[in-house]
């Protein structure tokens, strides 16, 4: 969420929200995501084995509105709507006691307003555009639909060839 709204910013000159922006998401950096795996690489293993850890902070589930709030405060791009923009039901709330209790050696270092300046720093020096944001280079379906029509792509097995 905070790539697309910040992506979206940086190459379009808007925050752009797809919906009423009520739905609530939990957050994390990728970096904190590898320190949790850290934390559990180094847990005892009773703690840890066939158990499942919510990884986050819990002041980073956060309804995707304020997401764009503050990718537009950070970056000066308007808050702006998609025709259409309506409610989205799916919520996404979650909770990390679990981790906290079970993992006290994993301690998240990110926040989402720091992940926004990283992202919009790092499109600048990079000079993302618009046609690699929306295109196969960073959509997902799209790269998948580019290799299956050059033939590098299994489809039933979702495989290289």
């Amino acid at each position: 969420m905070v790539n697309n709204l910040t992506g979206t910013a940086f190459t379009q000159g808007s925050v752009r929200l797809q919906s009423d922006g009520s739905p609530w998401r939990p957050l994390v950096h990728v970096e904190d995501i590898s320190r949790a795996f850290l934390a559990l690489l180094e847990a005892p293993r009773d703690v840890v084995h066939d158990e499942a850890f919510n990884v986050g902070r819990d002041e980073d589930v956060v309804q995707i509105r304020t997401i764009a709030e503050q990718v537009s405060e950070i970056t000066g791009a308007p808050v702006t709507f998609a025709e259409g923009a309506g409610p989205d039901t799916r919520n996404y709330q979650v909770d990390f006691n679990k981790i906290r209790n079970e993992l006290p050696a994993f301690q998240p270092h990110w926040t989402i307003p720091q992940g926004i300046k990283e992202i919009w720093t790092d499109a600048g020096e990079r000079g993302l555009t618009a046609a690699d944001f929306e295109g196969p280079r960073f959509v997902r379906l799209q790269r998948i639909q580019q290799l299956a029509a050059e033939g590098r792509l299994d489809l039933e097995q979702l495989r290289m060839r």
